[in-house]
C-alpha cells in the first residue's frame, strides 16, 4: 500500500464523507476529523481501493505507508506534532477498536523498486490506496455505535485507519467489493468480512470466462476452481497464457511448470506433495500379465426383474440382480424402480408395502423441509444470506440446465421448476453444505427417470450421501481421488506416467471433472443414465470410477504421446472429449483393468487398499448363475497399456495371493447400448 496522486481508471464506486478520525480522545477537535472521498476503480487490469482527503492544506508529514518491522509489529510514522499521550480512558472507548493504529509508532515503509509514490501537486496526503488482491480482512463496526465505519486489514498484517461514513452507504461498498472477491462472516467474529471465504467461494458463478479482464478471471480461478472446470478446464489455462502474455512481455517464453504451479495452487488442498503423500515411494517391478477379454450384455428387462420378485415384493437373490445389472445395465421402463434400491432409499429386503409406508413417511419429511424455505419471506431472506446466496446459485445453474433432453425444454418447463424446487429444499436437510455447483448435474437425471418430486430428492440426497466429499469445503475428498488415480495409472503404465509428468500434468488435474460429478459432462445424458447405474452396483471393486477414469485415458494414451502434447494441449484435449466416448468400450476396458488387476499376484498393498482388496481379491460378478449370459454379449479390445514390467507406487508386502481364475467367451459381437 501507498499513498498516491490522482489515480485513473473506471470508477466503480464512490463517496464523499468518508472520514478519518485521527484524533478520537479529543472529541471537540475539529481537526481530528479529516474529510475525504473514497473510490473503487478498475485500472490495468487491477481494482484498487483508493481513499483521499478533500482538504489540500494537510501536512505532507502525515501520509501513510504500510509496512512491517523486525519484530512483525506494523508501525506507522506520523509528524511529532501528531503524537499525543492517551490515557487509559480513551481505550475504552467505542473507537478504541479502529483507533489501535494510534496505539503505536508508526514509520514510514522505504521504496525499494525505485517506485517512489507521486504526489498530487507535489504535496503528501493521508491519502492511501491499495489491490484488492491485498486485502485480507474488512472489520465493521458495531451496530448502534455511531458512525458505521470499516478496518481494511491487508495480508501482511497492516491494519489502515477506521474508515466513518458520515453519511451512511458503507453498504454499498462491500456491494461493490463482492462483485470482485468473495466476503464471509468469520466464524470467530462475525463482524469481520474475511476474503475468499472457501465455502462461499465454492460456489460462485464462472460462466462468461472468457469476456473477462485478467484480473477478474485470475480471481475466479483462485477462489472458485470447481466452477472453473465445469466450463472446461482448457479455456481456463489458454485464456491465463493470453492474459500473462498480454501483461507481461517476459511471459512469451513462460514454462508450462509455472502454469501448472499456478493451477495446483488455484485449487486449494489440491497440491500434491510426493515427499508427504503415502504410496509414492517406488518399491518394486511387477508383471499384470495379459489383459482378459470382457463381454457386455443386454440390459436387464422388465422380465428378469419381474422373475426375481417374491410374493410379498421382496428382491431375491440380490447379488445375482446386481451382476446382471453391472453387466449391462438396465431397460428404461426398470429405473424408476431399480434405482431406488441401488441407491438405498429402498432397502433390498424390503416388502412391498414396507416400501409404500416409507414413501408416505419421506413424502411427508419432503415437504416438510420444502414448506421451511418456501414460508421465507423476502425481508427475512434479505437477512440469511446463506440463503439467499444459495437460492442465487440455483436458479444460475438451473438455467445452465442441458435443454437436449425434451424433459428440460423451455424456459418454463415444470422440469427446470422441480429442479429449482429440489434443491432449495436440499439446502435446508443439509443446511451446512448447501448448495455448491455441481450439484444440479447430479440430480436432472435422477428427476428424469423417476419423474416424481419426493422420490428424486431422496434419491438425490442418497446420492450425495456417497459424493458429499467431492463439495466439501477443504476437498479433501477430490484430493484423495486423484492421488489414488495417480497410483493406479502409474501401475497400469508407468511410461504414459512419466509423460504426464514432464509435461507438468502428472496430478490429473485434468480429470477434476470427472470425478466431480462422475463423468455427467462426458458422456451424453442416456449414455449417463446407463453408467451411473453401473457404477451403483458397486461392482466389481471399491471406486471403479477410478478405474473408468483409466481406461478413458488408455484410450487417449497414443494420441497424446505421439503428438507429443505439452501442458495446455492435454487439458484443451482431455475437454474436448466431451460427448465423445463411448460408454460400452468404456465399461468394457474397465472392468478387463479390473480383472488384469485380480489375476496379478503381487498387487501392491496400496492398491488393495484403493480397490477394498485386502487379500487381492475382487468381487468379480459370477458368472456360474444358471443363466444364460452369453446372448448378446459386447466384447472389449485387447490393452493398450502394454507395459509387463512396471514400477509401482506402493507400500512394500509380500503376497501369496492365489486369484481366482475368471474365464470368459472371446468372441462375441458388440451391441449398441440401450
Amino acid at each position: 500500500m501507498a499513498a498516491a496522486g490522482v489515480v485513473s481508471g473506471k470508477i466503480i464506486y464512490e463517496q464523499e464523507g468518508v472520514y478519518i478520525h485521527s484524533s478520537c480522545g479529543k472529541t471537540n477537535d475539529q481537526d481530528s476529523l479529516i474529510s475525504g472521498i473514497l473510490r473503487v476503480l478498475e485500472k490495468d487490469a487491477d481494482v484498487i481501493v483508493d481513499w483521499r482527503p478533500l482538504d489540500d492544506a494537510l501536512d505532507s508529514s502525515s501520509i501513510l505507508y504500510a509496512g512491517k518491522d523486525s519484530s512483525s509489529v506494523v508501525e506507522w510514522t506520523h509528524a511529532p506534532k501528531e503524537r499525543a499521550h492517551r490515557g487509559l480512558e480513551h481505550l475504552n472507548s467505542y473507537e478504541a477498536e479502529w483507533d489501535m493504529v494510534n496505539a503505536v509508532s508508526f514509520k514510514k515503509k522505504p521504496h525499494t523498486n525505485g517506485d517512489a509514490p507521486s504526489h498530487r501537486n507535489g504535496k503528501s496526503k493521508w491519502s492511501f490506496l491499495f489491490s484488492l488482491t491485498d486485502l485480507k480482512s474488512i472489520k465493521q463496526n458495531k451496530e448502534g455505535m455511531g458512525w458505521s465505519y470499516l478496518v481494511f486489514c491487508l495480508k501482511d498484517d497492516v491494519v489502515l485507519p477506521a474508515l466513518h461514513f458520515h453519511h451512511g452507504d458503507s453498504e454499498l461498498l462491500i456491494d461493490s467489493l463482492e462483485k470482485y472477491v468473495v466476503l464471509c462472516e468469520s466464524p470467530q467474529d462475525k463482524r469481520t468480512l474475511l476474503v475468499n471465504c472457501q465455502n462461499k467461494s465454492l460456489s460462485q458463478s464462472f460462466e462468461n470466462l472468457l469476456d473477462e479482464p485478467a484480473y477478474g478471471l485470475i480471481q475466479k480461478i483462485k477462489k472458485d476452481p470447481y466452477t472453473a472446470t465445469m466450463v472446461g478446464f482448457s479455456k481456463v489455462t489458454n485464456y491465463i497464457f493470453d492474459s500473462l502474455r498480454g501483461s507481461d512481455p517476459s511471459a512469451h517464453q513462460r514454462p508450462p511448470s509455472e502454469m501448472a504451479d499456478f493451477l495446483s495452487d488455484a485449487i486449494p488442498g489440491l497440491k500434491i506433495n510426493q515427499q508427504e503423500e503415502p504410496g509414492f515411494e517406488v518399491i518394486t517391478r511387477i508383471d499384470l500379465g495379459e489383459r482378459p477379454v470382457v463381454q457386455r450384455r443386454e440390459p436387464v428387462s422388465v422380465e428378469e426383474w419381474t422373475k426375481n420378485i417374491d410374493s410379498e415384493g421382496r428382491i431375491l437373490n440380490v447379488d445375482h440382480m446386481k451382476q446382471m445389472i453391472f453387466r449391462g445395465g438396465l431397460s428404461h421402463a426398470l429405473r424408476k424402480q431399480a434405482w431406488k434400491f441401488l441407491l438405498g432409499y429402498f432397502p433390498w429386503d424390503s416388502t412391498k408395502e414396507e416400501r409404500t409406508q416409507l414413501q408416505k413417511q419421506k413424502t411427508d419429511e419432503y415437504f416438510r423441509m420444502k414448506l421451511q424455505w418456501k414460508s421465507v419471506s423476502e425481508e427475512q431472506e434479505k437477512r440469511n444470506s446463506r440463503l439467499r446466496d444459495y437460492r442465487s446459485l440455483i436458479e444460475k445453474d438451473v438455467n445452465r440446465t442441458d435443454r437436449t433432453n425434451k424433459f428440460y425444454e423451455g424456459q418454463d418447463n415444470p422440469g427446470l421448476i422441480l429442479l429449482h424446487d429440489i434443491l432449495m429444499t436440499y439446502c435446508m436437510y443439509d443446511f451446512d453444505l448447501g448448495y455448491v455447483q455441481g450439484m444440479s448435474d447430479l440430480l436432472s437425471p435422477l428427476l428424469y427417470v423417476m419423474e416424481n418430486e419426493v422420490d428424486a430428492f431422496w434419491c438425490f440426497a442418497s446420492y450425495m450421501d456417497q459424493m458429499h466429499q467431492n463439495f466439501e469445503e477443504q476437498m479433501q475428498g477430490m484430493k484423495t481421488q486423484l492421488i489414488q488415480l495417480s497410483t493406479l495409472l502409474r501401475l497400469l503404465d508407468s511410461g504414459f506416467c512419466s509423460y504426464l509428468e514432464s509435461q507438468d500434468s502428472g496430478y490429473l488435474y485434468f480429470c477434476f471433472r470427472w470425478l466431480l460429478i462422475r463423468f455427467k459432462r462426458e458422456f451424453n445424458f442416456l449414455d449417463i443414465l446407463r453408467l451411473w447405474e453401473v457404477m451403483w452396483t458397486d461392482l466389481p471393486c471399491k471406486n471403479f470410477h477410478l478405474l473408468l477414469c483409466c481406461a478413458i485415458l488408455e484410450s487417449e494414451k497414443q494420441q497424446i504421446m505421439e503428438k507429443h502434447y505439452g501442458f495446455n494441449e492435454i487439458l484443451k484435449h482431455i475437454n474436448e472429449l466431451s460427448m465423445k466416448i463411448d460408454v460400452e468400450d468404456v465399461l468394457c476396458k474397465a472392468e478387463a483393468i479390473s480383472l488384469q488387476m485380480v489375476k496379478c499376484k503381487e498387487l501392491p498393498q496400496a492398491v488393495c487398499e484403493i480397490l477394498g482388496l485386502p487379500d487381492s481379491e475382487l468381487t468379480t460378478p459370477d458368472s456360474d448363475t444358471g443363466e444364460d449370459e452369453n446372448v448378446g454379449l459386447t466384447s472389449c479390445p485387447p490393452s493398450a497399456f502394454q507395459s509387463n514390467s512396471l514400477p509401482v507406487l506402493a507400500a512394500s508386502e509380500a503376497r501369496d495371493d492365489n486369484p481366482t481364475q475368471i474365464s470368459v467367451s472371446p468372441n462375441v459381437s458388440r451391441l449398441t447400448p440401450a
